[in-house]
């Protein structure tokens, strides 16, 4: 086990109705002047936005709002933000939704602390000092932003989708009430359940060596996961599916599984070269498709780990060969995938033989990097990935 920091300073606040206590906790983080940040409309189909707006006007909290948030959240409606906080001097920003929204409240407050453009927070130019406080009312479970120290952001312009870690990017607290995300969609469930994973997976999957007791978290979370997911698939309204989901959503992108063993999420900086390029690409419908094609060409370079993953998570039966039962395994996780409503090539989302060269190219940032995980990824082996998921 390798020398680690684990730092999770966001309080949670999970279980049913904690969003009508957003006042107090607000008034816990000292919120005098905040923003509301928020998606496309779901919160005000749902009612969520007026229960937020009810309680927000019977307190002493002066608000101002920015909705709008796309998935693949976009820098311009970043850029909008900034400047709103830094002219009304806003000093908390509360993100209601998934982990778009909250991507984009982490880099306006990052952004709004500086006289440059946040963007090169996103490209590692520079690296952030400070912030204005984050709060989060999660919608759906996905992404693990609401506890993350990462960021993730659609240059609009570039078409480029970038990424930073930063413990700047922590929030201060997360509300997670698991009826929020009933109203959620299959399909978007779907996505969620398969981000969740990967979150892990790629940091289990990462090193062949002595992790026992991080590994058997790992493991754990990704056995209920699958779980709760085919129930909540079948049955939205389900309570300890969707608490599973929720809750595992948090821990599998706060640090926790990765404790003790370096990782790089490859499989992750593929797929943000796609839904960059192609907006209307969900992040976890990506990852549907790019993982089973990446862990064909890595797992032989993982042997002990993958072995796990087939033999533990997945329960796939023993054999004599065991390569076979890894591929078994990795085509049995790709029709979960499908079983889920996830799509099974990339052909699915009209990309073709061009569109991937200038992927493969996108991803070694034109030649200046090489990613460094379980197999090196480099141009050439790029291509071949996302080769493979295109059929």
């Amino acid at each position: 086990m390798k020398g680690f920091i684990y730092n999770t300073p966001t309080k949670v606040f999970f279980g049913p109705n904690e969003e009508e206590k957003i006042v107090q906790i607000l008034e816990e983080f000292n919120a005098k002047k905040i923003l509301l940040h928020y998606g496309q409309g779901s919160i005000k189909k749902t009612g969520l936005y007026d229960k937020i707006i009810a309680s927000l006007k019977a307190s002493k909290i002066v608000y101002f709002e920015l909705g709008g948030v796309e998935p693949n959240p976009k820098l311009s409606l970043v850029h909008k933000g900034i400047e709103l906080v830094k002219r009304e001097k806003i000093d908390f920003i509360l993100a209601i939704g998934g982990g778009s929204v909250i991507d984009s409240a982490k880099s306006i407050a990052v952004g709004a602390v500086v006289d440059f453009d946040t963007w090169l927070f996103s490209t590692q130019k520079a690296t952030p000092k400070d912030h204005i406080k984050v709060g989060v009312i999660l919608t759906i479970a996905a992404s693990g932003s609401d506890m993350s120290n990462s960021c993730v952001i659609t240059n609009d312009t570039t078409k480029e989708k970038r990424g930073f870690n930063s413990e700047e990017n922590r929030p201060a607290f997360a509300i997670l009430n698991p009826k929020l995300t009933y109203t959620v969609s299959k399909y978007q469930t779907a996505c969620g359940i398969v981000d969740i994973l990967m979150h892990t997976l790629e940091r289990f999957i990462a090193a062949d060596e002595e992790n026992d007791l991080t590994d058997n978290l790992a493991i754990g979370l990704m056995k209920s996961v699958i779980k709760a997911g085919e129930v909540a698939i079948a049955d939205p309204n389900n309570y300890n599916a969707r608490a599973t989901l929720l809750w595992a959503n948090s821990l599998s992108h706060n640090g926790l599984t990765s404790c003790g063993r370096p990782f790089v999420m490859s499989v992750h900086q593929l797929e943000h070269e796609v839904s960059g390029m192609f907006d209307a690409v969900a992040h976890g419908a990506g990852l549907a498709v790019l993982w089973p094609a990446w862990a064909k060409f890595a797992y032989k370079n993982s042997l002990k780990q993958f072995s796990k993953l087939v033999y533990e998570v997945l329960e796939i039966k023993k054999s004599k060969d065991r390569e076979k039962d890894i591929l078994r395994g990795i085509k049995k996780l790709k029709n979960y995938f499908i079983s889920l409503g996830m799509p099974s090539s990339l052909s699915e989302f009209g990309i073709t033989e061009d569109d991937i060269k200038k992927l493969a190219l996108n991803v070694t940032f034109n030649h200046t990097r090489v990613l460094n995980d379980v197999i090196q990824i480099d141009e050439d082996m790029a291509y071949k990935i996302y080769a493979e998921a295109l059929k």
